[in-house]
């Protein structure tokens, strides 16, 4: 079940909430702020789910963070649970890329509210830290500079901030197809081709900007760019940063340092032979 208070608490929000866009949007940076994007249970070979069960006990429970199916999956459990009109929907990451084969690699949020209808997406990461209405146009959230489009019949296109990871992701707004979404979950945590497989991602915004781990490199991002950034030591640099950053206490996570170590260097090689 849905404790909404202890949901509540875990994201610091102890203001009434309003079923409209000023509602929304107080939870969505509410949750965005304190709760981080992670895929350390990917790296650490751990099976993560679509459930919401598994889902509450691991993000409100336990206080960890969660890729786009935890984080948009508790998101939109709880505004169900506060009565918002909520769907869940279909993204697909890079779809401009990998065509129809992507869809359901993101789980989204659709919201129908008093002043229109929008887009919820507490779980790409690097996006927008407000909801979205959902018109076609440029506009700018936290200070990142974003853009929307019809990309086809049924598909919308989000066009990331310059200094994002993905550059892009399509959303289609009808039901989501749930058998989808789990095998895609699946896939996505199992294949080694998948980039969660591959590297280690922590995301969390802060203040006017964004902290990010990927692998050894934990950067600082704002606007207009990337302000500070530097290389991880060693494994108790990374429980350090996890524990300072990140609020995650995940001390098993040190065992992940000859992985993370090996990626590194294998993506520095590559850079310097592209």
């Amino acid at each position: 079940m849905m404790d909404v208070k202890q949901y509540l608490d875990r994201i610091g929000f102890d203001a009434p909430v309003e079923r409209n866009l000023a509602g929304l949007t107080a939870l969505h940076r509410a949750h965005l702020q304190a709760i981080p994007y992670e895929n350390l249970d990917v790296q650490l070979g751990r099976r993560v789910t679509i459930e919401r069960p598994a889902i509450y006990d691991k993000m409100v429970n336990r206080r960890r963070g969660g890729w786009c199916y935890e984080m948009n999956g508790l998101f939109g459990w709880a505004l169900a649970e506060l009565g918002f009109k909520v769907a869940r929907a279909t993204g697909a990451v890079m779809r401009i890329a990998g065509g129809d084969h992507m869809a359901g690699n993101h789980l989204v949020l659709r919201v129908d509210l008093p002043e229109g209808l929008y887009l919820a997406d507490v779980g790409f990461g690097d996006g927008p830290i407000d909801p979205i209405r959902v018109v076609r146009g440029k506009f700018t959230s936290n200070g990142f500079d974003f853009a929307l489009e019809e990309a086809d019949p049924g598909w919308w296109r989000l066009t990331n901030h310059p200094y994002g990871g993905a550059p892009s992701f399509d959303f289609n707004l009808a039901p989501a197809d749930e058998a989808l979404l789990a095998a895609k979950c699946d896939w996505l945590q199992t294949q080694p081709d998948s980039v969660f497989v591959q590297n280690l991602v922590c995301q969390r915004f802060a203040g006017d900007g964004l902290v990010v781990l990927r692998g050894r490199i934990l950067r600082h991002v704002g606007p207009n760019g990337i302000r500070a950034e530097r290389v991880l030591a060693d494994a108790s640099d990374l429980r350090a940063t996890l524990a300072r950053a990140f609020d995650l206490d995940v001390p098993e996570a040190r065992s992940l340092w000859p992985k993370i170590c090996a990626r590194h260097e294998e993506v520095m090689r590559a850079r310097q032979t592209a």
